[in-house]
């Protein structure tokens, strides 16, 4: 059965507010994002103490860090980005989740990222190195700009690292905003399918600048993502980022209101093609 969660931050700033609507909207997964305003990555000790108590006093479990690790260009200095994702391992075993959501970098300025694989390689290994002993798999999400902007770019990732410890997020709404595609799901998701663990739920028109869709009512296939999933018995999370009032490079929103329709089209369009939504 697929297990729904959210980024929450989309619907509110404050933390006690976001998982109190997820308990009413009965969505037991959380991707904590932005808490009170500040990314998790921020917060002291006591505020994670704090976010991990609010988490479990509402019956939410956490489907992964929703870190912005690799979102920074390949001509910064790599070691103190690779603390910050020594912190994130620290993150995801405090809050008892086995993912962390991650990206492959931007190029240098006015530079094209696909001449910059070696060193996206390098980096990755690092970081899969670092998690050896842990359970704990990062997890790449497809954008735009990063290395990973196509499907094949993903997947020569995974399979150049060689880890268990690297796979893949899936983001069918970044193939239409980014590669600038209406058939996603029928050239991407087979690609990426062998490694896919964890999905994101967002959908888009093309040509929309920086508002999403309802999931089903723009051009990213959602419906037949859905039906994909169904298919090979899918038992991850999908992760609701809808974007329906303005998205961007680091985040986004959307409201309770369309946060709650957007989760009502996703429930409708799973149990018509057969896929189990918890």
């Amino acid at each position: 059965m697929a297990k729904l969660s959210a980024f929450a931050d989309e619907v509110t700033d404050g933390f006690l507010a976001q998982v109190e609507y997820l308990a009413k909207e009965r969505v037991g997964y959380i991707e904590p994002r932005f808490v009170d305003g500040k990314n998790l990555m921020d917060l002291s000790k006591g505020e994670l103490d704090e976010v991990k108590k609010m988490i479990q006093d509402h019956g939410l479990k956490v489907s992964a860090i929703g870190s912005p690790i690799g979102k920074v260009k390949l001509d910064e200095p790599f070691e103190p980005h690779l603390d910050k994702f020594k912190h994130a391992i620290d993150l995801a075993i405090l809050l008892e989740t086995p993912f962390i959501r991650m990206f492959s970098y931007y190029a240098p300025e006015g530079k094209n990222i696909d001449d910059y694989r070696d060193q996206v390689m390098d980096r990755m290994a690092a970081k899969a190195d670092l998690l050896t002993d842990v359970d704990v798999t990062m997890v790449h999400e497809n954008e735009a700009n990063i290395y990973g902007h196509t499907a094949e770019n993903c997947v020569e990732m995974v399979e150049a690292v060689n880890s268990p410890k690297l796979r893949l997020v899936y983001d069918p709404a970044n193939f239409v905003w980014g590669e600038k595609m209406t058939n996603n799901v029928e050239l991407c998701f087979p690609v990426m399918k062998p490694y896919i663990v964890h999905i994101h739920i967002k959908d888009w028109k093309l040509g929309a600048t920086d508002v999403g869709s309802i999931p089903g009512e723009g051009d990213g296939q959602i419906k037949e993502m859905l039906a994909e999933l169904a298919a090979m018995n899918y038992d991850g999370c999908m992760t609701m980022e809808p974007h329906l009032q303005q998205g961007g490079q680091f985040g986004g929103s959307t409201g309770s209101e369309l946060f709650s329709k957007a989760i009502a089209a996703v429930r409708e369009l799973s149990a018509e093609v057969g896929l189990q939504c918890d």
